[in-house]
């Protein structure tokens, strides 16, 4: 992109500047990066150069390449110079969102109306949020309780996926938790739409997420999804949120180890696990999910191929979980074939949009008959 194309585009190179700029400064174009990124495994995508363009302020924005980046971290793992990759990916979308370019995916720009709207991703009607709960018995939060429990958006709404929250439910009431639910003023934490260069959405969120919690008097909160997990517990504590985070498969290892759950019928199953990029490279949670697993009679644990610090994104975050991924170039299935080769007949998962992308690889690649798609709470719950 020359000099001049670069011109109408100044603003969006000086949020750049602001934001990505002292980073871009690290990076000696060793291609790291570029070598290691999962989109490399089905396409091509020159991370290296976009991180030149950057340092060169010649970026650019109308590519389709500023959308791809999942955030998996695999990038910034590996970098020699320790480069906050996902920050530079983060600033360029920012740009894009508040200066309006062109090329805003549809996705993107209906996701964000929705959560400015009615407070999730889906655009589903707020006063629907808790639906989930009315059969199962659960209450809303009150001062004094153990915990809060904040299901996902996908969790609460999504059919396929609101079993997951019931489950939850079913294992805490078993364990003797005293928990309740935010009720329908509940807001998306936010994570992804940040990801995905939507900042103001993401701060409005933050503040009314945090004065919420705060007029409940929250002080534990258990989440299930990897996402809400990383931004309460680090982005929200940078922006005055004072509470203690855990992830439910956290927080399933603690009741175990404390005897308050103890799984005793035998779910003779071959279960290999999925290791959730915010879960495990952005907050190095590994063995709570395995010890979870492992405490299940019957259940034989095996590994994928890419597991633990190397294990492979679903596709799903960054925003890329609203987007429609072309045939070939899913990391989703590639996963459920890496859980086939493992000879394992459970996919175990933690994280929804994980959930959600394995959900709809197995019935588009028609391996329902050899694999079935968990969360672990799912398996925990049946054991009980």
């Amino acid at each position: 992109m020359t000099q001049a194309a670069v011109a109408p585009y100044q603003d969006a190179i000086d949020i750049i500047k602001e934001e990505g700029g002292e980073i871009c400064k690290l990076c000696y174009q060793c291609g790291t990066c570029t070598a290691t990124c999962p989109w490399n495994l089905v396409r091509s995508f020159m991370v290296r150069k976009a991180m030149h363009q950057a340092q060169l302020g010649v970026v650019d924005f109308e590519s389709e390449d500023m959308w791809l980046c999942v955030t998996c971290k695999w990038c910034v793992e590996r970098c020699p110079r320790g480069v906050e990759i996902i920050d530079v990916w983060r600033s360029f979308r920012r740009a894009i969102v508040e200066m309006g370019i062109a090329g805003i995916p549809d996705s993107i720009r209906f996701t964000q109306k929705n959560i400015s709207g009615v407070g999730n991703p889906q655009g589903e009607d707020r006063n629907k949020r808790t639906d989930w709960a009315k059969d199962a018995g659960v209450k809303t939060f009150t001062k004094g309780m153990d915990v809060l429990f904040f299901p996902c958006c996908y969790n609460a709404y999504d059919p396929k996926l609101i079993r997951v929250a019931k489950a939850t439910a079913k294992v805490f009431e078993k364990a003797g938790v005293t928990f309740g639910i935010m009720g329908n003023e509940q807001n998306c934490c936010g994570e992804s739409i940040r990801k995905a260069g939507a900042e103001e959405t993401f701060k409005s969120l933050v503040k009314t997420n945090i004065e919420n919690f705060n007029k409940l008097g929250v002080q534990k909160i258990v989440v299930t999804s990897p996402h809400c997990y990383h931004t309460l517990k680090n982005e929200y504590a940078e922006l005055g949120g004072k509470f203690e985070v855990l992830h439910l498969s956290q927080f399933l290892a603690q009741l175990i180890k404390e005897g308050k759950i103890k799984p005793t019928k035998e779910i003779k199953k071959v279960v290999t696990l999925h290791d959730s990029c915010y879960l495990g490279r952005h907050n190095k949670v590994y063995d709570e999910p395995r010890f979870v697993l492992k405490s299940i009679p019957g259940i034989q644990l095996v590994e994928m191929y890419n597991n633990r610090e190397n294990g492979l994104c679903c596709g799903g975050g960054g925003g890329r979980i609203w987007a429609e991924t072309k045939k070939g170039e899913r990391f989703s299935d590639m996963r459920i074939d890496q859980a086939i080769e493992a000879k394992a007949n459970v996919l175990a998962a933690a994280c929804p949009y994980c959930m959600a992308n394995f959900e709809d690889s197995v019935t588009t690649m028609d391996k329902g008959s050899v694999l079935e798609v968990k969360e672990i709470v799912e398996l925990v719950a049946e054991s009980l």
